[in-house]
């Protein structure tokens, strides 16, 4: 197998972070890989002579949009890419429809020249072989048309699947803190299983039925014009008012039905996420409540559309039904006055009773077209949102950098009409260490978020070494930027993986040599398959101080140009903040960083020290510069002293 993400007979590699960053042939114990057993061998040769050739993966990212996600989304633009699938299913389509519908004028024909006109059984063996035969072309046009229809969905949903993907990994922190994220798993999740249904069954229904109904008409009035006519005449009007109040009424209802189940997803979602919250403070029969009345605003909704189709299904079936009677009293008046035969009669009466089959079918189908409307719609929504930090189509890559940031009066609200900080000018020389300290909220972490181009800013400017940061590349900024988290995030899979993260080529010596740096040595040593120890999503088996100290040693094997650390040691006990002040020294040597400071004992390795206060710059200086003015950061320092003597007392 060209590509797949596992390796035979050695599980699956890499913990499911990217390129996989553990041993190969590894499987997850710890112990090396010791081939496959003889008696299983010939097995596995012939899953790998079965195995379909995938070829090399075709998928890119860019922070660039390609032109073909410019585009609004819709079902035809989701289709022409794979046009020739395309077209062999609308063959095939059109080969099920009309074979499909020989057999009531066979029956006519063998009634009126087998039966009565000539009383021939040949004519009658040689119209029920043909019938026979219309059958098996039926039957195997129709397997090969889901055949195609299935294969065309799956690699629509391949490329659709991919594109927002691509897409969500392009934007902007803002848009994940507005969206919930069950909202986002439902985009990506029942929106594109609903497209699915629709492209794999329901548009091949949907063209079998429009066709079918097409040429039954074209054939009742080859048959008699003046029944067809009357025949339609009193079913069409009806019918299509009764449409188009069900297209109109059903796409409301599926809107909510989409934003329903969206809603039951978020809630769910933010509950799971919040599980030990929950029940350390007794929420479970409060939360309970709050669920029922989410999912009974999608109960209401799947009610609205339960209605809708109790009054068109029914509807459309007591029309057929009226057709029905009506050709059989004005047919009959045909036959009495020999203007019509009893052979033409009972194909007539058939083909009329295939025209409203379809229409039965259409309006169970018309339900996954409008489900699969609403989710292109939803997900057209979703591709239609432009990145707040958009990269520039003239961007250029930044070529490797000294260090030196420079914000030019710069001013940034997460709401513009508030802003967080204001018209804030710093000059970080390369390889200085500069921390800012403040109150929270005094706009600290913007900072930091404003150098790695989280947000950009909304009045002045960001630079490195010259370079304007909205100019250049994001993938060639990001690159030569380390950054460590207040809150680390550790991805399901092995220490290893986590710690050579953002550099998954890493050898073993480097993994070590960070572990070693940060003091995680013992902690590794002590868990029961070192390295290929696998953590619990989200790093809840590990503790805090833990997942910090690994997010650090994730920095020092990425080995940054500038590090920023947002409150890195904040989540630390003394001990460990003792081990890691050592290994700050190493990490920042050489390097521009800037530290987001709540404790004080990182603020005083800094070079500088800025004490952020209310969105402004306060004070400037070195720690005993800023001693020396007895202002902000000095009582800072006496406040912060008085409680560790309060805590060593």
């Amino acid at each position: 197998m060209a590509w797949g993400g596992g390796m035979v007979g050695g599980g699956m590699v890499g913990g499911g972070l990217g390129p996989p960053g553990g041993r190969v042939g590894n499987p997850g114990n710890g112990l090396p890989f010791a081939g496959i057993p003889s008696e299983l061998q010939a097995g596995v040769d012939k899953l790998l002579r079965d195995e379909p050739e995938y070829g090399e993966p075709t998928a890119r990212f860019s922070y660039s949009r390609a032109g073909d996600e410019t585009e609004h989304l819709n079902l035809r633009g989701l289709l022409f890419k794979h046009w020739k699938l395309g077209v062999l299913a609308i063959i095939l389509v059109a080969i099920v429809s009309v074979a499909n519908q020989a057999g009531p004028k066979l029956i006519d024909i063998a009634i009126t020249q087998g039966m009565e006109a000539h009383r021939s059984m040949h004519t009658i063996v040689v119209i029920s072989i043909l019938y026979l035969l219309a059958i098996a072309v039926t039957a195997i046009a129709q397997r090969y048309q889901v055949r195609t229809t299935g294969r065309l969905a799956a690699w629509v949903m391949n490329d659709l699947r991919v594109k927002v993907f691509n897409h969500l990994q392009r934007l902007a922190l803002d848009f994940y803190t507005e969206e919930k994220a069950g909202v986002i798993m439902t985009r990506m999740t029942s929106d594109i299983e609903n497209l699915q249904q629709l492209l794999q069954d329901g548009l091949a229904s949907f063209a079998v039925q429009g066709l079918t109904m097409v040429v039954i008409t074209a054939i009742l009035f080859s048959m008699n014009v003046e029944l067809a006519l009357i025949t339609i005449l009193l079913i069409i009007p009806i019918l299509t008012a009764l449409s188009l109040w069900f297209r109109s009424a059903s796409e409301a209802g599926y809107d909510r039905v989409r934003d329903g189940i969206a809603n039951v997803l978020a809630d769910l979602s933010e509950t799971l996420h919040g599980v030990r919250l929950v029940t350390a403070h007794n929420r479970q029969r409060h939360n309970t409540i709050h669920h029922r009345n989410v999912v009974g605003v999608y109960q209401d909704a799947n009610n609205f559309t339960a209605r809708i189709n109790a009054v068109y299904g029914p509807g459309t079936q007591m029309l057929g039904f009226l057709g029905q009677a009506a050709l059989l009293a004005i047919g009959g008046d045909f036959v009495s006055r020999h203007t019509l035969s009893v052979g033409d009669l009972v194909a007539f009466f058939l083909y009329l009773n295939r025209f409203f089959a379809p229409i039965q079918l259409l309006v169970q189908q018309y339900n996954t077209y409008q489900q699969g409307q609403a989710s292109v719609t939803k997900l057209g929504g979703l591709l239609n949102t432009e990145p707040s930090t958009p990269q520039s189509a003239s961007a250029i890559d930044l070529p490797p950098i000294r260090g030196d940031i420079v914000f030019e009066n710069v001013t940034f609200g997460y709401d513009p009409a508030v802003p967080v900080i204001h018209d804030i000018s710093v000059h970080i020389n390369p390889g200085e260490t500069v921390a800012f300290v403040g109150a929270t909220g005094a706009g600290k972490s913007t900072m930091a978020k404003l150098v790695t181009r989280f947000y950009d800013p909304t009045g002045g400017r960001v630079t490195i070494d010259g370079y304007d940061l909205k100019d250049v590349t994001i993938g060639s900024l990001r690159r030569q930027l380390g950054v460590v988290p207040q809150e680390p995030f550790l991805f399901a899979g092995t220490i290893r993986d986590n710690v050579a993260f953002a550099a998954p080529d890493s050898s073993d010596e480097q993994v070590w040599e960070a572990i070693r740096a940060v003091g995680l040595v013992e902690v590794i040593e002590r868990m029961p398959e070192g390295l290929d120890t696998v953590v619990h999503e989200r790093g809840q088996s590990l503790s805090s101080g833990e997942r910090q100290l690994i997010a650090l040693a994730r920095a020092f094997v990425a080995q940054p140009r500038v590090l920023v650390l947002d409150e890195a040691t904040s989540n630390l006990d003394l001990l460990s903040e003792t081990k890691i002040e050592a290994a700050l020294d190493i990490l920042l040597e050489g390097r521009s960083a800037i530290l987001i400071a709540h404790r004080l004992t990182t603020a005083m390795k800094a070079d500088r020290i800025i004490v952020v206060d209310d969105g402004v710059i306060a004070e400037s200086g070195s720690h005993d510069e800023l001693l020396g003015l007895g202002g902000r950061y000095a009582r800072m320092y006496e406040t912060w002293m008085s409680h560790a003597e309060g805590e060593a007392a």
